[in-house]
């Protein structure tokens, strides 16, 4: 099981961490909704639970629960730039198909 994120995506959550002033890491999850199923959740964690699965690049940690390793193992968290626009992007090998407005996917 893994979860990589690029350096672009680490100096960002290093970034709002330390704007924040305190967490230990990003929390990665997903939850049902949109037209496809599911989509991306993104908070900061100040603690772990202990069903929470932590992988650490460029000295950050990105934590996800257990439940949500089945649609999320193998995933690569970036953040780019592209115009006038950042945000996170999530290049997920597990997705079968996304809403054409992106916001969820679905994986059967």
């Amino acid at each position: 099981m893994s979860v990589t994120l690029t350096e672009s995506a680490a100096r960002q959550i290093q970034k709002q961490l330390s704007k924040r002033g305190k967490g230990i890491g990003l929390k990665l999850a997903v939850k049902k909704s949109g037209c496809s199923g599911y989509a991306y959740t993104l908070d900061y964690a100040d603690q772990l639970n202990d069903d929470d699965t932590v992988f650490e690049a460029f000295d950050v940690k990105v934590i996800v629960p257990a439940s949500d390793m089945p649609f999320l193992d193998g995933i690569q968290l970036d953040y780019r730039r592209e115009g006038i626009n950042e945000a996170f992007r999530f290049d997920n090998p597990n997705v079968k198909a996304q809403c054409g407005c992106g916001e969820s996917f679905s994986v059967s």
